[in-house]
C-alpha cells in the first residue's frame, strides 16, 4: 500500500484485513466468474458480511460511517488482487448508486434500500447510456411520463454494469420536454412488470462483469421512486456525483501503472535474451525508467486531487484533468510494459495481459476522455 497523504491508520488497517479476504474468499472464484460472465450472488452477500460494499454510508444505513477514502482502498486492493476487472467494478457501482440515494433520496427511500445494499441483499446499477447516446446525456430518449401517482417508463439502456444482477436500477429519464433540465433520476426495481434484461454483453475486457442491455416497456414506477424533491434535477445530481466515478477511474489508472511497472521489473530481471537478463539492456532500463516516472507523477497527481476531493474543494475541471490524463497515460505505460514481455505479454496467464485488456475501458467510463477535455476547455 502506498503512503498517500489521504491514508490514515484506520484505512491502513482496513487495507491489511481486506488483502487476506480477497485472496482467500474471492480470488479462487475468479476464473469461474470470468467463464460465466457474472459474479455469484453468494459473493455479494459475503462482501456485505465483510463490510466492504458500502462502508462510506452512515452507520444507521448499514455502513461504517467512513469517508469515500474507504471506497478508494477497496478499489485499490481489488485491483492489486487481480479482481478489479469484475467484482471490483461491480462493488464500485454499488457504492455509487448508494451515494445517489444517500444524497438525494427521501428518508423512506434511504431506510428501505441502503441497509440492504450494505449487506448485498440488494445490488444496484446505473442506467445512463443508450444505444444512440453515450456521453451526451442530453440526448437520452428514455421517458418517464407523469401519470398522476406514478411514472410510465419506456426506453432502452446499454453498457449497464451489474445489469444481470441488479435489483435497483438508477435510471436517467426524460420527465419533461425541452433541454437538459427535463432529466430526472428514477429508481426502477427489477421485479417491476415491463422491465426486462437483455443479453450479457460480450466485451473485450472485464469478463466477470455482467454488462447488459436493459429494456423498459410501459414500466409503472411509483412517484415515490423519484430521487430528489422535484423533477428536472437529474443533470445537477449527475454532475455532482460523477466526480467520484471519475476519481475512481483515475485511481484505477494509477494502480494499473504501478502494477505494470512492478510486474515488468520482475519479469525482465528473470528473462534471458542472448545470454543476458533483459534488464541489463539499456533500452529496457530506459523504458522502465520512463514508465516508473509516469506512474509516480500520476500517483502524486491523484493524491493531490484526492485530498482536495475529500475536503470538498476540488473543481470539476481538475477532476476531468486527473481522469483523462491518468487513464491516457496508463494506456501508454501498460503498452510499453507489455511489449517488454514479448509474446508472453499477450498471454492471459501473465498479469500484464489482464491489465492491458481491462484497463482500456477507463478512457471510456464516466464520460469519455474527449468529454473530459471539453469540460476543461470550458473553464479556460
Amino acid at each position: 500500500m502506498n503512503t498517500s497523504p489521504w491514508m490514515t491508520d484506520e484505512l491502513l488497517m482496513f487495507s491489511d484485513s481486506l488483502k487476506k479476504l480477497l485472496r482467500t474468499e474471492f480470488l479462487p472464484q475468479r476464473d469461474r466468474w470470468e467463464a460465466n460472465g457474472i459474479v455469484d450472488r453468494e459473493a455479494w452477500l459475503k462482501a456485505g458480511e465483510a463490510g466492504i460494499l458500502c462502508p462510506s454510508l452512515p452507520v444507521e444505513y448499514g455502513g461504517s460511517g467512513g469517508t469515500l477514502a474507504f471506497d478508494a482502498v477497496i478499489a485499490e486492493e481489488f485491483e492489486r488482487a487481480q479482481l478489479g476487472g469484475g467484482f471490483g467494478v461491480g462493488i464500485g457501482v454499488q457504492s455509487m448508486v448508494a451515494h445517489y440515494i444517500l444524497a438525494y433520496g427521501s428518508e423512506q427511500q434511504k431506510a428501505a434500500w441502503l441497509p440492504k445494499m450494505s449487506t448485498g441483499e440488494l445490488v444496484g446499477a446505473m442506467a445512463m447510456s443508450e444505444p444512440g447516446t453515450g456521453s451526451d446525456l442530453q440526448g437520452i430518449a428514455t421517458t418517464a411520463k407523469d401519470k398522476g401517482d406514478h411514472y410510465l417508463i419506456n426506453g432502452q439502456k446499454v453498457f449497464i454494469s451489474n445489469g444481470q444482477t441488479a435489483d435497483l436500477i438508477l435510471t436517467v429519464c426524460k420527465t419533461g420536454e425541452g433541454d437538459g433540465q427535463a432529466v430526472s433520476l428514477v429508481i426502477v426495481e427489477a421485479d417491476t412488470a415491463g422491465f426486462k434484461r437483455g443479453r450479457n454483453l460480450d466485451k473485450i475486457g472485464l469478463p466477470a462483469q455482467d454488462t447488459s442491455e436493459l429494456f423498459f416497456e410501459d414500466v409503472l414506477v411509483p412517484k415515490e421512486n423519484l430521487l430528489g424533491a422535484e423533477e428536472g434535477r437529474g443533470f445537477y445530481q449527475l454532475m455532482k456525483q460523477l466526480a467520484w466515478e471519475r476519481m475512481l477511474c483515475a485511481l484505477g489508472g494509477v494502480i494499473a501503472m504501478e502494477l505494470a511497472v512492478e510486474y515488468t521489473t520482475d519479469y525482465v530481471k528473470d528473462r534471458k535474451v542472448f545470454g543476458k537478463s533483459l534488464m541489463s539492456y539499456q533500452n529496457t532500463q530506459f523504458k522502465l525508467a520512463e514508465c516508473k516516472t509516469q506512474a509516480v507523477v500520476a500517483r502524486n497527481f491523484f493524491d493531490q486531487a484526492m485530498v482536495k476531493f475529500l475536503e470538498d474543494r476540488i473543481d470539476p475541471e481538475e477532476v476531468a484533468m486527473a481522469k483523462w490524463w491518468i487513464t491516457d497515460t496508463q494506456g501508454k505505460v501498460i503498452d510499453e510494459c507489455l511489449q517488454l514481455h514479448g509474446g508472453y505479454g499477450y498471454m492471459l496467464e501473465y498479469p500484464i495481459a489482464r491489465l492491458w485488456r481491462d484497463g482500456r475501458v477507463l478512457r471510456i467510463f464516466a464520460g469519455t476522455n474527449e468529454i473530459m477535455k471539453l469540460i476543461i476547455a470550458r473553464s479556460l
